[in-house]
């Protein structure tokens, strides 16, 4: 970076410690705060404590470890300030909130909800905790916000082991979906301006998750079984009668290595008068969608969404392409910022932890999209197009791109 490069991203960093600041009640815990964050930002080989307090030029990691383990503040305060920044800096009025859980791999039983469980992250079951992680995606950019640390039943059924990982008596068993819907439930009471939300197959497939969803009015793709049912048949029973014109060619984004083309198709669903009414007019629409890989077709993900009226199919693909925003957040926050490489094993260390590797993620991503910004003139939005595929009296129809027209939509029943 050039001189007045490093100035800016330094202005930046010191107004995000000062949004904090008031966090932290000592100005020796405000410095430590600072030099953790700075050595997260750093190029430093593993962010452990003994090489974070190198770089910050601490003869010990002894108060970066008290920053962690016994300092008096409070990391939920500071997640609610991250939010804020986040929503400030990335929120836009379609903004998405993903829903995914991500494994660290760790040795030894005493670190808080460790054990042998089976972790996405590794693709087999580790030892490991795993932490259920809410993300925000927008147009700007995208940002991890939020965080829960997940307490198998062999922890939460051990009060004494709790105790000794400073657990507090209070926390007891939670499913990650019920996880899950604390994340949405206290992003809903932010800042951030949320118009959706998306998950995979194992938050998917909760109906009480779905349920909260609707009730709060906010929209959602979220990924489903092959098995899951939908007013009474299988998904993928659905989809097996769908006719060869229903399914169209549409990216859902843009991948490493160009747009992410698949196949997709979609089913109108029957509308719940509870949920998708304002009286007697309907406002929301539900719909099944099935996406379909080009090269290898036998390869079928599917979706059940939820969407105001006037919602065409193609943001519906655009939605469920934001869920691969996680991972990426993922990536960069373990990569970069050293997310999965701390050595703490109490239960609010770990939150600590965390939290403070989400604010450091977060300050690149804003800087990212500062950057981008400036040449987002030179970028051009891929073309999207609709393709619904609807039921309607008592026949399938599909409308495909090429029989659209400004005057009506011409429907091919099957």
């Amino acid at each position: 970076m050039d001189d007045h490069a490093d100035a800016v991203w330094e202005r930046q960093l010191e107004d995000l410690f000062l949004r904090i600041g008031h966090r932290f009640g000592r100005a020796d815990l405000r410095r430590r705060a600072r030099d953790y964050i700075r050595g997260l930002l750093a190029p430093v080989g593993r962010k452990n404590g003994w090489q974070l307090a190198e770089f910050a030029g601490h003869r010990t990691p002894d108060g970066l470890q008290r920053l962690l383990n016994r300092a008096n503040w409070n990391a939920d305060e500071v997640r609610n300030d991250l939010q804020s920044y986040v929503a400030e800096h990335l929120g836009e009025d379609d903004g998405v909130l993903v829903i995914d859980d991500t494994g660290f791999v760790k040795k030894g039983a005493t670190s808080a909800g460790v054990q042998r469980q089976y972790s996405g992250t590794a693709g087999r079951t580790e030892n490991c905790q795993i932490g259920v992680f809410a993300a925000y995606a927008s147009a700007t950019g995208r940002a991890l916000v939020d965080r829960e640390l997940y307490l198998p039943k062999s922890w939460t059924d051990d009060r004494d082991r709790c105790r000794a990982a400073k657990v507090p008596d209070e926390r007891g068993f939670a499913t990650k979906g019920e996880l899950a819907r604390r994340l949405v439930l206290r992003a809903l009471a932010s800042e951030l301006p949320i118009a959706w939300v998306t998950a995979d197959a194992a938050y998917g497939q909760e109906g009480r998750f779905r349920r909260l969803l609707e009730q709060s009015g906010l929209g959602y793709v979220l990924a489903v079984p092959k098995s899951q049912q939908v007013f009474g048949p299988r998904i993928d029973h659905l989809f097996g009668q769908a006719p060869d014109e229903a399914w169209e060619p549409i990216s859902c984004g843009q991948g490493a290595k160009g747009p992410r083309l698949y196949h997709w198709a979609a089913l109108e669903l029957p509308t719940v008068t509870e949920f998708d009414y304002q009286g007697q007019a309907p406002v929301r629409r539900r719909w099944a969608l099935a996406r379909r890989s080009i090269r290898k077709p036998e390869k079928i993900a599917y979706f059940l969404a939820y969407s105001p009226l006037d919602t065409p199919v193609k943001d519906l693909v655009r939605v469920a392409g934001m869920r691969w925003q996680i991972e990426e957040c993922f990536q960069a926050a373990k990569n970069e910022c050293g997310l999965d490489q701390y050595e703490v094993r109490r239960y609010t260390a770990w939150y600590r932890h965390i939290t403070l590797t989400m604010l450091a993620h977060s300050y690149l991503a804003v800087m990212t999209a500062n950057a981008a910004a400036k040449g987002a003139a030179e970028t051009v939005p891929a073309p999207w197009f609709r393709s619904p595929w609807q039921k309607s009296a008592g026949s399938w129809r599909f409308v495909s791109s090429r029989t659209i027209g400004q005057g009506g939509r011409f429907a091919h029943t099957c």
